[in-house]
């Protein structure tokens, strides 16, 4: 039995008996083909960086501009000589281009470099009928049925085919719908997180 199949039948609370390897390999083969199809899911492309992320700024022959920082809250960092800047919602490589398009009335040729030190800012929250309720940060895509074992799996209680993801991050806030059953038994796309995203659990 593969380990997504594993992970599948903690989530839901399955047993062997309950689940056969091949219902459990054709879910299996579900997840991979939507991870496919859809390139914009988070952890695909370039990661952008967010709140209480750290970078190292490092500038070329000049160690008194160099430094490291955490992205504020207010998605801004502080830099010597520039100051205040946006840098929450950039990749690495659009930040580093900015200081050194502002570094070039101080510095000639300035030469950039931004590393991603630490990655804090992807979490989401996993609520309702699941046994460890939090916010939980995830470093790589996510599906909604990994979200709820990361949570502990559901309770004797939940309703596995009434799970909500609010899209906390969208200006309207969509409510997406679930049915984990059908998830689970090959019927139905896996769902992929965003960060930000609210998973509840009727």
């Amino acid at each position: 039995m593969t380990l997504l199949a594993a992970l599948l039948m903690f989530a839901l609370q399955l047993t062997p008996a309950g689940a056969s390897d091949a219902g459990c390999a054709g879910a299996a083969a579900k997840t991979d083909g939507s991870a496919k199809a859809d390139s914009n899911v988070f952890g695909e492309g370039e990661y952008r960086l967010g709140p209480e992320d750290v970078i190292s700024v490092f500038v070329w022959k000049q160690p008194d501009l160099s430094t490291t920082v955490m992205i504020r809250p207010d998605r801004k960092i502080s830099l010597p000589l520039i100051g205040e800047m946006d840098a929450a919602g950039k990749t690495a490589s659009q930040l580093q281009n900015e200081i050194a398009a502002q570094l070039h009335q101080y510095v000639q040729d300035p030469r950039v470099n931004v590393i991603v030190k630490e990655v804090n800012s992807p979490a989401i929250s996993v609520l309702g009928q699941v046994r460890k309720p939090d916010r939980y940060r995830i470093r790589q895509r996510t599906t909604a049925l990994e979200a709820i074992a990361m949570a502990g799996g559901f309770t004797e209680f939940a309703k596995r085919d009434q799970v909500t993801v609010i899209r906390n991050g969208a200006p309207d806030k969509p409510r997406i719908q679930i049915d984990l059953k059908k998830v689970v038994s090959g019927k139905s796309d896996v769902h992929y997180l965003e960060p930000l995203d609210t998973v509840y659990v009727q």
